[in-house]
């Protein structure tokens, strides 16, 4: 181990807890040596517990989907794999930062324990790092951001779509002018895998409005609009609906009898038109809901630009054959580029998000998706719940600012966020 080292708190084990273990664990197998687990904080003991060590602790969680690379069903690493010591565990946030046992917290809790947990952590001068969505609410975002600028401490998201080879690609292919002034944006389509009715990721949380802020607009949203404010610039205005079109959602076991069940008041639909800043416009339509047969734009949507379009990772370009961007990436971005996007040449995206926020603590500054940018990030989708409640257009920068909150007033209330 190395001499000093930043000390990582992890509060909330649940179920996209292995994804970050295993970030981590690429990192130290490719000699990155400058952090250590040192605590492990559930409010279910056996929640923390479970990851400690290899073969001890309680069984690993079950799969979430059936989608093998999905996230949420990383299993298979502990923290004992990458470092000889064992983590304490806590059941209270509280406690472990009044033990001063971190550096930093990686938060992975429900979205209605980011404020309250990043909150504390920054006041004793502590770290935070959220996963997304940053947080329920933009009041929320904003004294988060205020409280890390105050004392000077480092903020980030958890947005690992950002670090893709296949975004940075794409954002490569738009920067460099490959595309032409991007025009129109398409992106989204009605159905996936939890559909018509069941509860997605088997955490009821994500369809309670006072639990995760927003359903698909918050919890898909906050990907979605990362990666389209990366590639295509800021979001002006957003006109839209936002509908929950199944009120009840289950989970079911493997004989198809309910196991679970949630009444749901968060949005699982919606339907919006985008204003960028640079004058594209853009439509997205997302679902959860759906009987029958699924319904997609192909390879989930495409941006247009006056000499070409990006769709399904490819460059499809006036009077050239299409090529993949990320083949195209590999072949003409700059070495120095690819080494800053890249660097030890790690390619999974929690293991760079996470060496980007550890890299920030030890040198002083703001991580790439810094709390601005989880601010940002979730803007757009509570636009999207701002302008289906109020019947008319929001801007972006006013739902940032707090100026439009009719939405978000009754959640602000509810967690005494001011």
């Amino acid at each position: 181990m190395a001499a000093s080292r930043i000390r990582l708190g992890f509060v909330g084990l649940g179920y996209i807890t292995g994804a970050h273990l295993r970030g981590l664990k690429i990192l130290r197998e490719r000699g990155v040596d400058t952090f250590e687990v040192t605590a492990l904080c559930s409010r279910n003991r056996e929640n923390a517990e479970r990851w400690i060590e290899r073969g001890k602790g309680p069984a690993p969680l079950p799969a979430v989907s059936a989608w093998p690379d999905d996230p949420l069903n990383a299993r298979d690493v502990w923290v004992r794999d990458f470092q000889p010591a064992a983590p304490k565990v806590y059941t209270d946030h509280r406690d472990m930062l009044a033990d001063r046992a971190v550096d930093a917290v990686v938060i992975l809790s429900a979205v209605s324990a980011h404020h309250t947990v990043a909150g504390d952590a920054l006041d004793a001068g502590v770290h935070a790092f959220i996963e997304k969505p940053f947080t329920l609410t933009a009041r929320a975002a904003l004294r988060l951001i205020e409280k890390a600028e105050a004392r000077r401490l480092t903020l980030g998201v958890a947005e690992n779509l950002r670090y893709f080879e296949s975004t940075r690609a794409g954002g490569w292919a738009i920067h460099t002018g490959l595309l032409g002034a991007i025009q129109m944006v398409v992106s989204g389509g009605v159905g996936n895998v939890w559909s018509p009715d069941l509860i997605v990721a088997r955490t009821p949380w994500r369809h309670v409005k006072d639990e995760a802020g927003g359903g698909g607009a918050m919890d898909i949203g906050a990907h979605l609009f990362d990666l389209l404010r990366y590639q295509c610039g800021e979001i002006d205005e957003v006109m839209a609906l936002a509908r929950t079109i199944e009120p009840l959602r289950v989970t079911r076991d493997d004989a198809g009898r309910i196991v679970d069940q949630v009444h749901c008041d968060a949005d699982d639909t919606f339907f919006a038109l985008l204003q960028f800043a640079s004058g594209a416009v853009g439509n997205i339509v997302f679902s959860w809901a759906g009987h029958g047969e699924q319904t997609h734009f192909e390879g989930g949507g495409a941006i247009y630009g006056s000499r070409g379009c990006l769709k399904a990772g490819r460059l499809i370009l006036d009077g050239q054959a299409p090529v993949e961007a990320v083949a195209r990436f590999r072949e003409e971005a700059d070495a120095a580029d690819r080494a800053r996007f890249f660097p030890h040449g790690v390619t999974d995206a929690f293991a760079l998000e996470l060496l980007e926020f550890i890299s920030a603590v030890e040198q002083g500054r703001q991580p790439e998706t810094s709390g601005v940018e989880g601010l940002k990030d979730i803007a757009p989708g509570l636009a999207i719940l701002e302008s289906s409640a109020l019947g008319r257009p929001v801007k972006v920068a006013d739902v940032e600012a707090g100026r439009v909150e009719d939405y978000q007033r009754s959640i602000n209330a509810r967690w005494g966020i001011q």
